[in-house]
């Protein structure tokens, strides 16, 4: 069996719980922050399961599960944490509403991203046999502001919680993944008709920089 079929359902059931757990276990701001999280989540199921008819190909080169494992790992990682692993007295009061303003600001530009690709978004790398090149909405700017979001949601997200365990898993997990998924997406991206002439005039994640 391939991972595709198994893997997104075993690890939206670990999430659930693992989310689960942290609103009985955490109190305050971070169960808030924790219910927004599995809001999200939620919010991303239909999306997660869907399967589109047409589908014309793609490779996934096994970056889905080091995605969705890296990104596993990060709430693992805020949830699980030993008490008292974060830094005394932060995040401070005054900069928990700023913080939630980033956690929120990512997830909104993501959802946003993917609403304008519609029908092509997939969590899987593949296109379809009418794949068309979408240049509407954050796509005007970036050639992949759903990881974009993503990114910047965990940002707000990782320092909520603040513990050594959380930043490695997103720095040293989470993030290269993502650049790593990107990379793969492209390789099928690229094949499109038109996709390479979009992609000259726009950069990946950040714009001027990559």
């Amino acid at each position: 069996m391939k991972p595709e079929s198994w893997f997104p359902p075993a690890l939206f059931l670990a999430g659930l719980g693992a989310l689960g757990y942290g609103l009985v276990t955490e109190s305050g701001v971070r169960r808030v922050v924790i219910a927004l999280y599995l809001a999200w989540t939620v919010t991303e199921l239909r999306v997660t399961f869907r399967r589109s008819p047409g589908e014309a190909g793609g490779d996934d080169r096994g970056s889905m599960p080091l995605y969705g494992l890296a990104r596993g790992a990060v709430v693992a990682a805020a949830v699980f944490a030993p008490a008292g692993s974060g830094w005394p007295g932060w995040p401070s009061g005054r900069i928990v509403p700023l913080l939630i303003v980033v956690f929120l600001a990512g997830i909104a530009l993501r959802l946003t991203a993917v609403v304008h690709l519609g029908r092509f978004y997939s969590h899987r790398v593949r296109t379809l046999h009418d794949h068309a090149i979408v240049s509407t909405g954050p796509y005007r700017f970036i050639r992949h502001p759903a990881y974009a979001g993503m990114i910047v949601a965990h940002a707000g997200f990782v320092a909520i919680f603040a513990n050594p365990y959380i930043i490695a898993a997103c720095a040293g997990l989470l993030i290269p993944a993502i650049v790593h998924r990107i990379l793969v997406e492209e390789r099928t991206l690229m094949e499109l008709t038109g996709y390479p002439a979009y992609a000259r005039n726009r950069k990946r994640l950040v714009p001027v920089v990559w």
